[in-house]
């Protein structure tokens, strides 16, 4: 039986308001389907480089997180290309992006290694 989803606009909200707590700046780079819309993170860790993160399931079915653009950050133009190319194949994609230099995003509890 899978684990109940919420829906994207409302899994994007509470993942900015998680940020806003911690006064980490988050905001919405593109909007995808409100409803069942998979979700891109980008982690902008200024001159560090940045990290994309894409929703995965483990082996076990459990909903975990991905770097999509390797183990170490990448220049911002790296980062955005890739975005770029995942909502060309899939425009109902929500990019959300996080800019902390200490690389914190408070809402990706499960990171699975590359």
């Amino acid at each position: 039986m899978s684990e109940p989803r919420l829906k994207a606009k409302l899994w994007i909200h509470a993942a900015i308001r998680r940020c806003s707590v911690l006064a980490i700046p988050a905001f919405v780079v593109a909007k995808g389907d409100e409803d069942a819309g998979a979700v891109l993170v980008k982690l902008n860790r200024g001159a560090a480089g940045c990290e994309v993160f894409t929703q995965v399931r483990d082996g076990a079915g459990e909903a975990a997180w991905l770097r999509a653009t390797g183990p170490d950050p990448v220049p911002e133009d790296k980062a955005d290309s890739y975005i770029r190319r995942s909502r060309d194949v899939d425009s109902d994609l929500w990019v959300l992006e996080v800019e902390d230099r200490e690389g914190r995003v408070p809402f990706l509890e499960r990171i699975l290694a590359g």
